[in-house]
């Protein structure tokens, strides 16, 4: 008699909120770059392109951009227990590079910072992890999200178990904040039962690019003081301003310039891996607690201390962002020349794309004011969307695979980040070679043009 195994563990058998969470990032249209990759590499000639160039990651160092040589260089190790980076630290970071980070913040916003509200982690997802794992109860607690949003947030929501409650960005209001939209959001999240905890906030903008204005924060802070919110502010991309009419301004700022400490209650993330840094693969980031009781407090640490710490590479990265070189200092001539070298080509980047979107049949691109994307939207004939259809696809997913195979440029479709029902986008990144921009432009301008002639209506 023989008998048929059965696996382990079956598919069925695992947790559902891991089987619904979705990552458009890292998607099929990913997968299948790296399987035409596969391809060249042992057929070459045997594709239209020569290469693929992925657009689809915030990667900078991957797509060519040179470190910073001062985090390369910089001494350090005296901050480390037993002088190496080879040895747990606390589990909120070592102290004195989070005593730097907490002297980077105060130099940024004009308020001091306390080292013991300052969690270093293994990039600034583990820390949207953390403090949704804290917030989030049951299904009934919701979270309020940007759509478009990074799919971090939906996929963090649905694995902790929250419900995600979208607000809509304005497009044409180069993707501002409306608050009537988000009274909106809140009223039809109560009268569902949904208890709204929190609000994220990406500023500037992933996928959208832009920069909030002063004003709108302003809105957004009162709004969270208002309906005892907890704003959650990404601000991993504070350094990638390229317009001179916007600057970045934190939540922090402005909260600190009106409210009490205890008025509301804000978790702000920065990172290592964007920014002129672009240190992806050392995985260093930070959460800066304000108007937390310390009870509340404790139990954010006990979670911290449930990991032991984050590495210690990441955490040294991460005081040097918000602590580098200052002008009559041995480093900061380089150090300051590269900077500015890697924000003026990325601002150029940005500007070349923009205008490339723009002059392309029924594509229009919001102002490219920040981040390291554009997410410009497409108006597709009614012919590609049936064509989407009987494959099976989402429209703006079947234009993304079409130009991958026909051009090698990796696009992430933005059905993977939210949008306005009945409307299309892309999200690329700026990140490729400032000399391989011209060839980008030609690829996309060739292939639109040859889409929407087949497809017309």
């Amino acid at each position: 008699m023989s008998f048929i195994k059965t696996p382990a563990v079956p598919v069925e058998s695992i947790n559902p909120k891991v089987k619904d969470c979705e990552y458009a990032v890292r998607g099929e249209i990913f997968n299948h770059a790296q399987r035409l990759q596969e391809e060249l590499e042992k057929n070459p000639g045997s594709r239209p392109f020569d290469e693929i160039i992925y657009c689809n990651l915030g990667n900078p160092q991957a797509l060519g951009q040179k470190p910073i040589t001062f985090f390369r260089q910089s001494k350090i190790l005296s901050t480390l227990t037993g002088k190496s980076t080879g040895a747990y630290s606390h589990s909120k970071g070592v102290k004195g590079l989070r005593e730097m980070i907490a002297d980077g913040i105060a130099l940024r916003d004009g308020y001091p910072a306390n080292p013991e509200d300052i969690f270093l982690t293994d990039g600034a997802s583990a820390a949207v992890h953390m403090i949704l794992q804290l917030l989030i109860r049951s299904e009934n607690d919701g979270i309020l999200c940007p759509i478009p949003q990074y799919p971090l947030y939906s996929a963090a929501i649905t694995l902790h178990g929250g419900t995600l409650v979208p607000y809509y960005l304005s497009e044409a209001n180069n993707w501002g904040l409306e608050v009537f939209e988000l009274k909106g959001r809140l009223d039809w999240a109560r009268e569902n039962g949904i208890s709204v905890k929190a609000m994220v906030v990406i500023n500037p903008g992933n996928p959208t690019g832009q920069v909030l204005s002063e004003s709108n924060q302003q809105e957004i802070v009162e709004l969270c003081r208002k309906e005892g919110l907890v704003l959650l502010a990404d601000e991993v991309y504070q350094d990638n301003v390229y317009v001179k009419d916007k600057k970045f301004i934190s939540f922090k700022r402005i909260i600190k310039s009106v409210y009490r400490e205890d008025e509301i209650s804000l978790v702000s993330f920065q990172s290592i891996s964007k920014g002129y840094y672009g240190e992806c693969g050392k995985r260093g980031g930070y959460m800066e607690l304000c108007g937390f009781r310390e009870d509340v407090k404790d139990q954010i640490y006990k979670v911290a201390s449930v990991n032991l710490c984050s590495n210690t590479s990441g955490q040294i990265l991460a005081s040097l962002i918000m602590n580098p070189p200052k002008p009559g200092e041995e480093s900061h001539k380089l150090f300051f020349s590269e900077k500015e070298a890697i924000l003026s080509s990325l601002g150029r980047r940005a500007k070349a794309l923009e205008d490339a979107f723009n002059s392309m049949e029924g594509v229009s691109c919001q102002k490219a004011e920040g981040a390291m994307y554009l997410f410009p939207r497409i108006k597709l004939p009614n012919k590609a969307i049936e064509a989407a259809k009987k494959a099976s696809m989402v429209p703006d997913a079947f234009y993304a695979l079409r130009l991958l195979d026909a051009t090698g440029l990796v696009l992430v479709p933005g059905s993977g980040f939210g949008q306005v029902p009945g409307t299309w986008h892309v999200r690329t990144t700026i990140l490729p070679d400032e000399s391989k921009i011209p060839a980008i432009v030609s690829r996309l301008k060739a292939f639109h043009e040859s889409f929407m002639r087949e497809f017309q209506d």
